[in-house]
């Protein structure tokens, strides 16, 4: 065995000898009992009896009533402390020769194993569904058992931003093969065989049932208007499969609103099923047992109800909620920012510079955030920010036309309401001149000015600006820039850059040489105090009532009236945070402004602040988008990130 390359035992391990070293593990009824001699009396844990080791343990665990608990316990304790465990990890998964995205972890303790694999690698991995939980340590899921009789329960283990579920004793009783190569684990699972495949139409959309021989992992790759689901099992070609003649395309439904679908075999051992849907409609995937087989539902309300105690503070929800005649899917997060470890900061694709647009996924990783939403407005063509963008009491980006804004410190206090950002300069003859804003890709006639936290060069916005160097407070040089964009001007390391905007007769007022003063408040007077601030807009909720007013905030028409993707930040009666998006309503268009402004309403928010939406519209959580299919995800320039302190455990 070396540290590159090793086999992990996920059959039988021959620990019986450690184990029977040891005379006293627990008690039954005030009796010591040796604990191999315990299990094999115990008809429900025959299994336990014989592979008593790490591998089977949290599989017997969640055999075990409370009386045969203490003795495993006391098991596993001994086993790993016997040595000191050797930690394998890695970004890239294997999976019967397919590579796929997905974080994993292993510890290995005197030869004994246990992996586990990120929550968002494992969903992605094998269709494993996750249900409902208030422990954050132990994760029931569904994967080809019923949660009612036969739970499965997988221990859960945050590290850093990332949760990982133990899969030692699902790949024990599944038989599948680990095997870790440097930084990739190969997970090889039993081919399964497809025995039958029958489609049955439902009174809310359409149903596919996909009857197997025994559990397979499966993969989905959704898209707006079609899905390909993956599934490891080999298919005999004459069996027969739903029609498809509905469909000239399976990418494009029929008018009629009809699915296509087709079936392919790439490999022996794996089928995949083409499905194309109108973009309405999602489909929903889950397994049953006895006969093993796969559910692909395919309706309008396809989003299943979580409530999921994700980690100590941070609570995954999805429900569908009424709003009169209406029905909405919504999804979202609860933060408790007071509890310890976890901070809410604004993240940026790069922080060095202010010119930037990735995928929030994206962001969240390179920043190490647990979860993230989308912030707040930009340019999708200059990728500037069009509002205030505040990072540990620096402005990265200033507030505009007076929009709603969200503040908060690390002490767990916000505060919701519009906000505006008044700079003054002083010159040395004691002329006062307003700034109109501080970075910001908002282009208006006046002055502007830019600092490092903008980056370390200006590229001009407009035509015709008359850049003015300040230095040590002092006015270190002046130039006119004929053309937008022609090339970057250093700003200052010690100081800043004025832009004057259609305003050349200012220009006389800091002569090279000259010094200047700056004021600098900000409107409620409050807001300064708090080092972290997002911007967004418009205003949704006061005091538990809506206070919309977009036209206040200089929102245009179309954008005050339309239907579309939003999302939106609050703070509930108990302090703590939702982030929350919705897209479509069921069976119709978008989320108006008053609309989302309800939801939160109902969701127990005291105050809330509208996001960017549309396209922008994005929940991320533990290295996977909650919301929407992940391919449909836009580049965005900022988010609100929630961080969870680097190895906190539990």
């Amino acid at each position: 065995m070396t540290d590159e390359s090793h086999t992990v035992k996920s059959g039988l391990f021959n620990g019986e000898h450690v184990v029977n070293r040891i005379f006293t593990w627990g008690q039954t009824n005030g009796s010591p009992v040796n604990l191999v001699e315990f299990l094999k009396q115990k008809t429900s844990l025959v299994k336990c009896a014989l592979a008593v080791s790490l591998v089977a343990i949290p599989f017997c665990w969640g055999m075990a009533g409370e009386g045969e608990k203490a003795a495993i316990a006391l098991s596993n304790s001994f086993l790993i402390s016997q040595t000191s465990p050797t930690v394998h990890q890695g970004t890239q998964i294997i999976l019967n020769g397919r590579a796929l995205p997905g974080a994993w972890t292993q510890s290995q303790t005197g030869g004994v194993s246990s992996t586990g694999i990120s929550d968002a690698g494992l969903l992605q991995m094998t269709g494993i569904e996750l249900l409902n939980t208030e422990d954050p340590g132990s994760q029931p899921v569904q994967w080809f058992s019923d949660p009612v009789t036969n739970p499965l329960v997988l221990p859960a283990r945050l590290i850093g931003p990332t949760r990982y579920l133990d899969i030692t004793s699902l790949a024990f009783q599944a038989g599948w093969q680990l095997r870790v190569n440097g930084n990739t684990l190969q997970v090889d699972t039993p081919t399964a065989r497809v025995l039958a495949v029958r489609q049955a139409p439902q009174p809310w959309g359409e149903r596919f049932v996909i009857e197997l021989d025994q559990p397979a992992p499966w993969q989905v790759d959704q898209r707006n208007q079609e899905f390909i689901l993956t599934l490891d099992a080999r298919m005999d070609s004459s069996l027969p499969v739903p029609a498809t003649d509905t469909v000239q395309s399976p990418s494009q439904p029929s008018p009629d609103g009809q699915l296509g679908f087709l079936l392919s075999q790439p490999t022996p051992n794996q089928t995949r099923f083409r499905v194309g849907i109108p973009s309405s409609l999602r489909p929903r995937i889950w397994s049953l047992p006895n006969p093993n087989r796969l559910i692909v539902d395919v309706r309008a309300d396809s989003l299943v109800n979580r409530n999921i105690l994700w980690a100590p503070g941070l609570r995954w929800r999805s429900q569908i909620l009424n709003l009169g005649a209406d029905r909405f899917p919504v999804v979202w997060l609860v933060v408790n920012p007071r509890q310890p470890g976890i901070r809410l900061k604004p993240i940026l694709p790069n922080p060095d510079t202010m010119t930037g647009i990735a995928p929030l996924a994206q962001t969240a990783a390179l920043a190490q955030a647990a979860a993230a939403i989308n912030g707040g407005f930009f340019n999708r063509n200059n990728q500037l920010p069009l509002g205030a963008v505040r990072l540990n009491g620096r402005w990265l980006s200033g507030p505009i036309l007076n929009r709603g804004a969200i503040a908060w410190n690390d002490a767990g206090e916000f505060r919701i309401d519009r906000l505006t950002l008044q700079e003054t300069l002083i010159t040395s003859t004691g002329q006062r001149l307003p700034i109109t804003h501080v970075n910001s890709g908002y282009i208006q006639a006046g002055i502007a000015r830019y600092t490092p936290d903008w980056g370390a060069a200006y590229v001009p916005l407009s035509n015709n600006e008359i850049l003015i160097g300040v230095q040590n407070a002092r006015v270190i040089n002046q130039q006119v820039v004929p053309t937008a964009g022609s090339r970057a001007f250093p700003i200052p390391a010690d100081g800043y850059l004025l832009v004057l905007r259609s305003n050349s007769s200012a220009a006389i007022n800091f002569p090279v040489g000259s010094s200047l003063r700056l004021e600098s408040i900000t409107s409620p007077p409050d807001f300064n105090r708090y080092p972290q601030i997002m911007a967004g807009g418009p205003l949704l909720l006061q005091n538990r009532q809506i206070v919309l007013n977009a036209e206040a905030e200089q929102f245009n028409r179309a954008f005050v009236t339309g239907k579309a993707s939003r999302s939106a930040i609050g703070q509930l009666a108990d302090s703590h945070i939702i982030i929350a998006t919705v897209h479509n309503r069921i069976g119709g268009d978008g989320t108006t402004l008053t609309e989302i402004a309800q939801i939160m309403q109902q969701l127990g928010a005291v105050s809330a602040l509208n996001l960017d939406g549309g396209s922008s519209t994005t929940l991320y959580l533990g290295g996977q988008i909650l919301d929407r299919p992940p391919g449909t995800t836009a580049r965005v320039h900022n988010g609100i990130g929630v961080f969870i302190q680097t190895g906190s455990k539990h």
